[in-house]
């Protein structure tokens, strides 16, 4: 299971370089390149530059409420700065800056691996900017990731992530503030990881709800949105819900992928590893008298003697 702390540094890893292409002041943005910023970094200025095509810009009314920004910004302890955010935003509530000062505090959470308290944040950062992607796709990789058969309220969670990845695909490229001279490449990069992120939660809430086919879709689609930074969860997930429309073939050809991007001795390794021994028997048992070659393995890569598991959930 990927932590969300792994989650949101796979994100902002490529968001975070944007500030540094502009050189522009960390909280210039006030949004997803501010989050990423050194602890004892602090906002020059309160105006978000418009990322291309989105013509939006976040900018403080007074000198007052940018001060009481600037200090709630600076801090770095997440549960003082939710506290700090709870303050200014009900100092000013009409604040366009509430959701950078959230969607910090929900980074910090992350990074703390507090997933609660990334939802929650996430929640508040979301009601403040609607359609920044960043937000709306870390909630709902939160809420996807710590779903459990026994929530009470497992079918809401599931809905609110379904309805949150989607919306973060349906604005990654208006709604994403970035500084207004970043590198091209890099904004894509940004894009590229929200894609990811979106699609793979997508597929997870397909595979709890035990709509394979779907799943299958969504995840080959967050496959081949990462083409160029491959991800073996992805590949792992896929294969099992490959697995699940009995197409072996395919599910074979991904688990070879999560066992190649793996690195070696790692728990997501060996799952990789039991995946495709499983896949290799059942494309076995399903050939004339049994013992048909199946298709090739990775090369170096021993098959594990276990059985991967193959319920919904398997892998987080």
């Amino acid at each position: 299971m990927r932590s969300t702390a792994i989650v949101v540094v796979v994100l902002l890893a490529a968001i975070a370089s944007l500030a540094q292409t502009s050189g522009q002041a960390p909280a210039q943005s006030a949004t997803p390149s501010a989050q990423s910023t050194a602890p004892n970094q602090t906002p020059g200025n309160a105006q978000a530059p418009p990322a291309s095509g989105s013509h939006r810009v976040l900018q403080a009314k007074s000198q007052e409420e940018l001060k009481a920004y600037q200090d709630a910004f600076a801090k770095t302890d997440p549960a003082q700065l939710e506290a700090a955010a709870d303050d200014f935003a009900a100092k000013y509530p009409n604040s366009e800056l509430r959701a950078s000062l959230y969607q910090r505090a929900m980074n910090l959470f992350a990074q703390a691996n507090d997933t609660e308290k990334v939802i929650i944040t996430g929640r508040l950062a979301i009601a403040a900017d609607p359609t920044n992607p960043v937000p709306l796709v870390q909630v709902a990789s939160a809420l996807a990731e710590s779903i459990h058969d026994t929530d009470l309220d497992r079918e809401q969670r599931l809905a609110e992530a379904a309805k949150d990845a989607q919306a973060a695909i349906d604005n990654v490229d208006t709604g994403l503030l970035v500084p207004a001279n970043a590198d091209p490449a890099k904004v894509e990069a940004a894009k590229h990881s929200i894609l990811t992120m979106a699609y793979d939660t997508l597929g997870m809430v397909d595979m709890n709800k035990s709509d394979y086919a779907s799943a299958e879709q969504n995840l080959q689609k967050a496959v081949d949105v990462s083409k160029s930074n491959p991800e073996a969860v992805l590949y792992l997930r896929l294969s099992v819900a490959q697995d699940k429309l009995k197409q072996y073939p395919q599910a074979l050809d991904s688990a070879n992928k999560a066992v190649q991007y793996s690195k070696d001795g790692t728990p997501a390794q060996n799952l990789a590893k039991q995946q495709r021994e499983r896949i290799q028997k059942l494309i076995s048992a399903q050939a004339p008298n049994g013992n048909a070659a199946a298709p090739s393995t990775t090369p170096g890569a021993q098959p594990s003697q276990s059985t991967v598991p193959t319920s919904p959930n398997t892998p987080h």
